[in-house]
């Protein structure tokens, strides 16, 4: 088959990347392996999540969040956005199409895309002159290969196949990794009276929503220097000194650090008032796993039931895109670093792999889109003189 544009991922930056080809009038096929879109919102988060930024930057582009959704908005109400969205643009995506190579023919200037169809086990051929990838930054749970861990006679999960802390109520949990899903996820078993553990190993910076809404707002006005030292102060006048619970501050500001090295501050949900009273203890560092036995660098050791990896996920593109380590640096971002980081050669386009959550996604969407408009005008206007 022939398009103009190939989309791989039918997540918020494969439709919003659709939604903005639609509007330029640029045809473009969707191929997504699951068979729903939006499925790390449908099918891997939580029950309790919802958005941690206000609506107003999670917004994609052509079409806000309704008025009357709150400012934060809940895991149900996102989804039922995202399939209005998916209405609105009509955005047909190929769904269960696991793309197995993306190469470049130098010859015909075009891209080569097989993918092979879940259901029917058969590959198919793309050709398209442009190619996005938009396969997203959670395309794969990552679980750490810890000494021992083969030995644990618990249960094992990635925090993308958590859902609740109901089946935990009375079990003692580990959740290992200590960004914005496992301390949510510890809060979430620690509300479900099981007897919860966290592992926080680095420094972090500890926040409300409405200090981050704030910073993000007032960053349009002041210098992120400024905005940091106020975040700073606000967390300390309302958490205290946290580290004799074993949380330390980075040395960079919270909306410095999320820029330099893409990491977020911890949005707080109730989970450090958890680790004050007891309810949630705090460790530090798996050394070994013996068993349904755990043991930290402290010398403690504990026994559990199970132990939830809030350890993050990694990219997949290096596995299929030809001559993937001249794009794809080895973290499995980008080699070009933002703000150019959504546009490659052989017009190849990066879609939501700034680290800059939903809103980075519409930026490189809408970025990318108009390139990519621009580039056809270009053929053409050459092609009639």
């Amino acid at each position: 088959m022939k398009t103009e544009v190939v989309i791989v991922g039918a997540g918020p930056s494969g439709l919003a990347t659709a939604a903005c080809l639609s509007v330029l009038s640029i045809p473009y096929v969707v191929l997504e392996r699951e068979a729903c879109s939006a499925s790390l919102w449908k099918l891997r988060t939580y029950d309790r999540v919802k958005l941690h930024l206000a609506k107003r930057f999670c917004e994609l582009p052509h079409m806000p969040i309704p008025r009357n959704a709150p400012t934060f908005v809940p895991k149900n109400q996102f989804i039922q956005y995202l399939d209005a969205y998916v209405e609105r643009f009509n955005i047909n995506p190929v769904y269960s199409s696991h793309v197995e190579l993306a190469s470049y023919d130098e010859a015909s200037k075009t891209w080569r895309v097989m993918a092979r169809n879940a259901l029917t086990d058969q590959v198919e051929e793309y050709r398209s002159r442009f190619l996005v990838v938009a396969s997203g930054e959670n395309s794969e749970g990552f679980i750490p290969d810890l000494p021992g861990l083969q030995t644990f006679s618990g249960k094992i999960l990635h925090s993308s196949s958590y859902k609740s802390g109901r089946p935990y109520t009375s079990k003692k949990v580990l959740v290992v990794g200590s960004g914005n899903s496992g301390m949510e996820i510890a809060y979430d078993l620690a509300e479900h009276e099981a007897r919860t553990s966290i592992v926080i190993n680095s420094p972090l910076h500890v926040v409300t929503k409405e200090m981050i809404h704030m910073a993000m707002v007032m960053l349009g006005y002041l210098p992120v220097s400024v905005v940091d030292a106020l975040v700073v102060l606000l967390s300390k006048l309302k958490y205290g000194d946290l580290s004799t619970y074993g949380i330390v501050r980075p040395s960079l500001g919270p909306m410095r650090l999320k820029a330099v090295t893409g990491r977020s501050s911890v949005i707080d949900v109730g989970t450090i008032e958890k680790i004050k009273t007891g309810e949630i203890e705090v460790v530090k560092g798996v050394t070994n796993i013996r068993g349904n036995e755990v043991e930290f660098e402290d010398g403690k050791s504990y026994h559990y039931d199970a132990i939830v990896f809030a350890t993050g996920f990694r990219t997949n593109p290096g596995k299929w895109l030809q001559d993937a380590d001249s794009f794809i640096g080895e973290e499995g971002y980008p080699r070009q670093k933002f703000p150019n980081h959504w546009k490659g050669r052989n017009d190849l386009y990066f879609v939501g792999f700034a680290r800059s959550g939903l809103a980075g996604c519409s930026t490189d969407a809408q970025n990318a889109a108009d390139d990519i408009a621009r580039k056809r005008t270009t053929v053409s206007y050459s092609s009639q003189r």
